[in-house]
């Protein structure tokens, strides 16, 4: 055998043979087999000899397996990523962030970069996302206090780096967000830690902080609102009392919120601007979602596509917002302010759609049912709060009791004797059954343990009086707070005043509520910055063309109605530059009002009328004038006179007469209009020129 051949057997993979298989297979198929389930590679495979290869199947498989991680990839982003919780409103990593802040809560502020890396031991994405929602909390005020550069959400300026800048909770954080005793813990994702499922938190924070997520087929978005105006809601809510809340955002604005519908609808809100004087305008406050960059380069935009004329734009922005526009001459400074709400983002639409996680569940709500889940949960977290506190005391009280007697009555002495520690145990008991009465409850071995571990200074040193007071206290604590858990929506109502009390002057509302925006009508407000004409010569017309006819000042948003010499007209968009031919007769804007005289001359005779153009199809040809006629003479308006001229033939007596247009009744456009004459007319002016005799008999033409 040559070598070519045997090197092209070699490469040849040798077939199995019947009844056995590919050790890959075995192998594939035997895994399969252990699992329950049958490998749909090994099944397709079979026999390589014997059974055909069955791509379907792997097709199949492989169809579920994408499906399979689809969802599973879908809910980890919609429940582990992007919408916030019900229960304590926020996302996953401002959870991991708060929490973290609470394990290393000292009062003093921490270095954001040392948060940042804490956060990681539970967050299992990198370090920048986290940053970047640390910031965010912080420049919402309510839960992170920050110290440093944490950016500015009028300019837009970013934060300075993690390692310059400091933060620590709040004290509202602190005492409203926060309960290790009623938390649930899950192990963190690498299984080293423990953290919480949802934080037990007292506040509204879904609708204090806002929130925005965009998950897989998905998106949420949450309007902030103002604190005391949500604490002053969840009291009417537990006083049965109706309540309205609207948002609230931090960059202040003025908002119409008639479309609101209890935050399944949306809110306009505008830039207030004030006037300076009639060249002058200044913002004041921006809307939510813009910065002081993107308002002027909005207004830059609209000003280069001629919408609205501005001199000059100065921003004075620093810690307020504070940006200068000068009107250029002839502009009026309150009609700037009308165009300015209407082409620039000094005015934007605002959609509100509340999606949160309830029950592991997204769920779409209003802003009425997301406070009454908050204070149902509020009334609970209270009252779990209420009931660890009694059992406290109760244990308090009992334990106290129990040193009394054990000290007072010397029931220490009776151990002196006692040589095991089951002998002290039973002294112990023994020596607290005359006193069984006085006790809270049955006296139990960790009692005893912990009764056994009081010093000899405490027991020399005990003060019977101190201690009685103590315990009068601790009476009185417990008597308290089992009043507040029989009346628990009357204490949920004094927490909710306590802390409206406290916070309300802190947090007041920002964006001004209006019931109704003036409809700014965008056509009336927008400035004539395009100047259209007709270079005959060129047959273009536009605001592009440098021709010496019309000269037409127009905006953005008009129209031009064109007429030409055989009396076709049409309407159409502002041109830059349109070839329409020498033939242009008229170009002005259209107006269905405006009235207009035609004379115009067929086979038979001449005609005059007075018309208006009426309803048009944009860029539709029309005609004014019959088929095979000819326009003697078209004006946008009614001449007081006009002088009509008679080409010289035989027998002519007359060869020129007037009339007054004003006889005639005003029609639409295809209106035939009254006869003038039978006679060839040479000319119809509205003025007499030259060529007219001021000594020839002129005669005026009556109208049938």
């Amino acid at each position: 055998m040559s070598s070519a051949k045997q090197k092209k057997d070699s490469a040849q993979p040798e077939l199995p043979i019947e009844g056995s298989e590919p050790k890959a297979v075995e192998t594939k198929k035997a895994a399969a087999k252990d699992n329950g389930e049958t490998h749909v590679l090994a099944e397709a495979m079979g026999t390589v000899a014997h059974k055909p290869f069955a791509p379907g199947k792997i097709e199949l498989a492989l169809h579920r397996r994408v499906n399979t991680s689809f969802l599973e990839y879908a809910s980890y982003v919609i429940r582990d990523r992007a919408i916030p919780h019900l229960a304590d409103g926020v996302k996953p990593v401002q959870r991991r962030i708060l929490w973290s802040l609470h394990q290393n809560d000292d009062g003093r502020f921490i270095k954001v970069a040392n948060v940042v890396g804490d956060t990681m031991k539970y967050h299992p994405h990198g370090d920048a996302s986290i940053g970047d929602a640390l910031v965010v909390l912080a420049n919402k005020r309510y839960l992170i206090e920050g110290q440093g550069n944490f950016g500015n959400i009028y300019t837009g300026d970013p934060a300075a780096a993690p390692r310059y800048i400091e933060c620590r909770l709040t004290e509202l954080a602190r005492t409203e967000v926060f309960n290790d005793s009623i938390t649930e813990f899950v192990p963190s994702y690498d299984g080293r830690n423990q953290e919480p499922v949802t934080l037990p938190c007292k506040l509204p924070l879904s609708l204090m902080l806002g929130a925005e997520g965009i998950a897989v087929g998905l998106s949420a978005r949450l309007l902030p609102h103002n604190f005391p105006e949500l604490l002053e809601a969840q009291i009417a809510i537990l006083k049965k009392q109706p309540f309205k809340c609207l948002p609230d955002f931090p960059t202040g604005g003025l908002m119409d919120a008639r479309d609101y519908q209890d935050g399944k609808g949306s809110v306009k809100v505008r830039a207030k601007i004030k006037t300076k004087d009639e060249s002058t305008v200044v913002i004041k406050e921006i809307p939510p979602s813009t910065t002081t960059e993107s308002l002027i380069a909005s207004i830059e935009d609209a000003t280069r596509k001629g919408k609205l004329k501005v001199k000059s734009i100065n921003d004075f922005t620093s810690e307020d917002v504070e940006i200068e526009i000068k009107c250029p001459q002839g502009v009026d400074a309150e009609k700037l302010v009308d165009a300015l709400y209407a082409f620039t983002d000094c005015e934007v639409s605002i959609t509100s759609r509340i999606i949160v996680i309830k029950n592991n569940r997204p769920v779409e709500l209003t802003v009425t049912e997301v406070l009454r889940e908050n204070t149902a949960q509020l009334v609970e977290l209270l009252k779990r709060e209420l009931e660890l506190k009694q059992k406290q005391l109760e244990d308090e009280l009992h334990y106290r009791t129990l040193e009394r007697i054990f000290i007072e009555e010397r029931i220490y002495k009776l151990i002196e004797k006692c040589k095991t520690s089951e002998a002290v145990t039973a002294a112990v008991y023994e020596g607290f059954k005359p006193f069984k009465k006085q006790l809270v409850r049955d006296i139990a071995d960790p009692d005893v343990e912990k009764l056994l571990q009081v010093r000899i200074r405490r027991i020399s040193l005990f003060d019977i009086n101190k201690h009685r007071e103590e315990m009068d206290q601790v009476k009185a604590d417990l008597a308290d707070t089992q009043k507040n858990l029989k009346s628990l929506t009357k204490y949920a109502i004094g927490h909710l005043e306590a802390l409206l009390e406290k916070y309300g002057p802190l947090y007041p509302r920002l964006t001004t509520k209006s019931a109704r925006h003036e409809e700014v009508d965008v056509k009336a407000v927008a400035f004539k910055s395009f100047k259209v004409s007709y270079d005959r010569e060129s047959g273009y017309v536009g605001y592009k063309v440098s021709g010496e006819e019309f000269k037409l000042e127009c905006t953005k948003f008009d129209k031009i109605l064109l007429v030409f010499k055989d009396g076709t007209y049409k309407v159409s968009e502002l041109p830059e530059k349109l070839f329409v031919g020498p033939e242009l007769f008229y170009c002005g804007l259209p107006d269905r009002e405006k009235i207009f005289t035609c004379a115009y001359t067929d086979r038979n005779a001449s005609y005059l009328k007075r018309f208006t153009f009426g309803g048009t199809i944009l860029n539709k040809a029309y005609s004014c004038i019959p088929e095979k006629s000819r326009i003697l003479f078209f004006a946008p308006e009614t001449p007081k006179q006009l002088y009509v001229r008679y080409k010289p033939a035989p027998h002519q007596k007359i060869s020129q007469q007037t009339c007054d247009p004003n006889e005639i009744e005003v029609k639409s456009a295809k209106t035939r209009g009254r006869q003038i004459s039978i006679k060839d007319i040479s000319s119809v002016t509205a003025e007499p020129t030259r060529g007219w005799d001021e000594k020839a008999a002129t005669t005026k033409i009556v109208f049938a």
